[in-house]
Parts: structure tokens; sequence; C-alpha cells
């Protein structure tokens, strides 16, 4: 099985504000779905409030992000899945709820973790 990663950035979501609550619970039905049937590792939303902080290979500690990347905010899937077409399944369902487009990445295959 291969973890992978299916996410959005915050600036994409295109719906009006009143829709906000019917997208989440469409949302939770998609996890709920994931969760039963036991692929769903872990999942959430990035809190746009709080800003990033980055942390150096010397541990210097400085507020922002890495220079000329894209903010990544909004939310993020972390599925366990057999294959790259089931991500892309799953990617579409999420996307569907979400009502934006979804990324998909695959995580490295790593034997401790």
């Amino acid at each position: 099985m291969t973890k992978y990663l299916i996410s959005f950035p915050g600036e994409d979501r295109v719906f009006p504000g009143e829709d906000f609550e019917a997208v989440l619970e469409a949302t939770h039905v998609v996890i709920d779905e994931a969760k039963a049937a036991c692929v769903y590792v872990f999942g959430d939303g990035i809190d746009e409030d709080v800003n990033p902080v980055l942390v150096a290979g010397d541990g210097t500690v400085t507020k922002g992000r890495y220079l000329g990347h894209k903010v990544h905010n909004g939310g993020y899937t972390v599925l366990e899945l057999a294959s790259g077409e089931a991500a892309l399944e799953w990617a579409a369902k999420i996307a569907v709820a979400c009502r934006c487009s979804q990324e998909v990445r695959q995580f490295q295959y790593d034997p401790a973790s």
C-alpha cells in the first residue's frame, strides 16, 4: 500500500461563503467513507490565521516560508491506497465535495515509517 497526499490551496476555493457549511458537510461524508474503507491516514485544513515559521538547518527560526514558493494553505488528506488510480478516484470524490481541484502526490516508500 502506498500513501498519497490529496490537497488544494485555500485560494482555489471558489464557492459563496454561505455554502461553507454544506461544503464542510460534504467533505466529512467523503472522509467518513475513507475511514470506513480503512484507507484514511490523516487530514485537515491549514489554519490560515497562523503565520508559518521556517526553521533552518542550523536551528535558526524566522517568520515566513521558503522564499519564492507559493503559499500552501487550504486542506489536505493522506490516504493509504493500493494504486495511483485509486488515489485519483478518491481525489475526484474530494474535489466534488470541496468544489475545487485537488492535487495528488505520492509519498516515497520508507520502510521505517
